[in-house]
């Protein structure tokens, strides 16, 4: 059930957002019209909703050791992978948005902070031509996301175990550049805003970086706000369950908050 700081910003997003008639930027106005509202009939995304429908239904209990962002306390809990399901995976909606972007905007190199059961991997990495290397800490949810991207045969998916705040250190100093980079490992202001800053040094102007939860908590709508205004995000996007970074100098500042 929405806490009520959440039907409060939902309110406010629903009084602000706009369509393709408010947009005069030629770049948010074709994002608008190509991207964000077109038609999926992709069947290759049919065997990830049939496999998040068996998800929903699994209820097998899973050891989940949480790290925790920047903790030297080790907490564990038991899960029912279908109560992981309900509430961690990212709707079937915004998904297939973000494969649409990847696809849109050419992207090659994909990067995922928080596995998740490997729904949401397995849209970023829709397009073969492209990787996706996924970070996830809790080694039970790592072992059945990687059981179901065998079974659905995605190759081009990398899974990084571990703590991130040292997994992903590891990672960015073998990378050259990052195209798309998708964020949902902790919904907190301090790890949100860090792991944004260790990657900075592999975006490039083309890059897309995105926020999932961003009005969650009052925290996350506080790390959102401080990024939308970081001096290298020339533009953003905001969708109410996601946030959007642009880095292109030439979009000159913008933000939006976008009907969808």
């Amino acid at each position: 059930m929405p806490t009520l700081f959440q039907c409060k910003t939902y309110l406010s997003y629903w009084l602000d957002q706009v369509t393709e008639h408010s947009l005069h930027s030629p770049f948010l106005f074709d994002f608008y019209k190509n991207v964000l509202h077109t038609e999926d009939n992709n069947s290759y995304y049919h065997p990830i909703e049939e496999r998040r429908k068996a998800y929903l239904l699994n209820e097998t209990t899973l050891t989940i050791q949480d790290l925790g962002a920047g903790s030297a306390v080790l907490k564990t809990s038991q899960r029912k992978i279908n109560a992981i399901a309900r509430t961690s995976l990212s709707p079937e909606k915004y998904s297939k948005l973000y494969a649409r972007i990847i696809a849109y905007f050419k992207c090659r190199t994909i990067l995922e902070l928080g596995t998740s059961l490997g729904i949401n991997t397995l849209y970023l990495a829709a397009k073969k031509d492209t990787t996706v290397t996924t970070f996830e800490g809790a080694a039970s949810i790592v072992k059945t996301a990687r059981d179901t991207f065998q079974l659905l045969q995605a190759t081009n998916i990398r899974v990084i175990e571990g703590d991130i705040n040292y997994t992903l250190h590891s990672y960015l100093g073998n990378c050259t550049a990052i195209d798309f980079a998708f964020l949902d490992a902790n919904h907190r202001y301090e790890p949100t805003v860090k792991y944004f800053g260790m990657l900075l040094q592999k975006l490039h102007a083309n890059s897309i970086v995105v926020l999932d939860d961003i009005h969650y908590s009052p925290d996350m709508e506080k790390a959102w706000r401080q990024l939308q205004q970081h001096p290298l995000v020339y533009a953003s996007v905001d969708l109410y369950r996601c946030g959007l970074l642009f880095f292109d100098p030439s979009l000159n500042k913008q933000h939006v908050v976008l009907q969808f």
